[in-house]
């Protein structure tokens, strides 16, 4: 029998309801999804990185299962932690390999997949997460959504659903964040 999305949400609140037993199935309901997600991270990495997608996703799983004060809403939230859990593990990746270069140039990340101004840009992954931190700074839902979006891969009616609001205010702030990530790592560089 075929799981639904309906299925994997009831899941993932059962399990922030304290039934531990439910990760069993949990685990490989998601991985597929949680293997494309690393897939695309690590299709912007220089070749050669040393992370494997299947790392990445145990890795994350890990953390993800691990996040006991999550009050767990439904399977695009879960997703789009998971990205950003991912996200994380590649930057404290990145910090590590280049604390071994002893300042030698950080790994770089190819943002092509980002829609209008941003698609020809090749950007430091460190530089991406300062930028990704100032940003939360300002406003920490449309970081969220950066997250979401572009290192997730959540369609715009997922992550309103994930957020709670509207599919109009998401593709605003997305177009706000992207405007304001085109400014402030076109600046820096």
């Amino acid at each position: 029998m075929s799981k639904t999305a309906g299925d994997i949400t009831q899941m993932l609140v059962a399990y922030g309801e304290g039934r531990r037993d439910t990760l069993d199935e949990l685990l490989p309901l998601v991985y597929n999804e949680l293997k494309q997600i690393a897939t695309r991270y690590l299709g912007r990495e220089q070749p050669g990185h040393t992370l494997q997608p299947t790392a990445l996703v145990h890795e994350a799983y890990l953390r993800l299962v691990n996040q006991h004060s999550v009050n767990w809403r439904n399977r695009a939230q879960f997703y789009g932690l998971a990205a950003q859990m991912m996200r994380r593990i590649l930057v404290n990746h990145a910090v590590a390999k280049q604390a071994e270069k002893r300042g030698a140039g950080g790994e770089r990340v190819s943002l092509e997949e980002i829609t209008l101004a941003l698609d020809d840009l090749n950007l430091d992954l460190l530089a991406l997460d300062e930028a990704l931190r100032q940003l939360a700074a300002l406003d920490e839902t449309k970081a969220q959504i950066v997250e979401m979006k572009f290192f997730g891969g959540m369609t715009t009616r997922e992550i309103a659903e994930a957020t709670g609001k509207s599919t109009a205010t998401i593709e605003r702030e997305w177009a706000f964040a992207r405007a304001w990530l085109y400014k402030t790592l076109t600046e820096s560089k």
